[in-house]
């Protein structure tokens, strides 16, 4: 390893495969590159065909400390000018995505080329990376690309559903009960 590289910490940064979701994401590992970090940028197989489709071949290419890699999403192949399903993405992400994350990081770690991985920065949506972190025992932090109060609101949903639909229930039936008396 070259010991000007093992100078700098290195990151995998890991977005969630949506272009709300990966651009956001690339501004970080870009400012954090700025800065002086190893990073090795993670994209779904089908969302870097979409970088290269959209912005071209040089869009991945990368540099000696800033790479691009990629692992499947689990979904089977679809059109290329398609947007994946999200509920299936989401769902096929969580089920599939951890066997070759952890495989790409162990390699990663593997390889005289690049420092070893010592913190992971993924989307809020790409649950299995807390797993992958957990057992490779590496530092994980979760960047959630929407405004704070977003992520407020999405923290306090399951409460506001079961008050929210408590009182439109009540409402409800008081309508009808005072339409059925009247």
């Amino acid at each position: 390893m070259i010991s000007v590289e093992s100078s700098k910490p290195p990151a995998v940064c890991i977005p969630y495969p949506s272009q709300g979701h990966v651009s956001p994401m690339m501004q970080l590992a870009k400012l954090l590159h700025s800065r002086g970090f190893h990073i090795t940028f993670v994209n779904t197989e089908f969302k870097r065909r979409c970088l290269i489709r959209s912005k071209g071949p040089n869009s991945v290419k990368g540099l000696p400390d800033f790479r691009f890699k990629t692992i499947p999403d689990g979904l089977p192949p679809s059109d290329r000018d398609a947007t994946q399903d999200v509920p299936a993405l989401c769902d096929s992400t969580r089920k599939n995505c951890l066997a070759p994350f952890l495989e790409l990081v162990v390699k990663l770690n593997s390889s005289p080329q690049v420092p070893t991985v010592t913190c992971i920065i993924s989307d809020g949506l790409m649950s299995f990376s807390v797993k992958a972190a957990e057992v490779l025992g590496i530092p994980e932090v979760q960047f959630w690309i929407s405004s704070a109060c977003s992520f407020m609101a999405y923290m306090q949903f399951s409460d506001y559903l079961k008050v929210a639909l408590f009182h439109l229930q009540m409402k409800t039936s008081s309508r009808r009960h005072s339409r059925n008396t009247n």
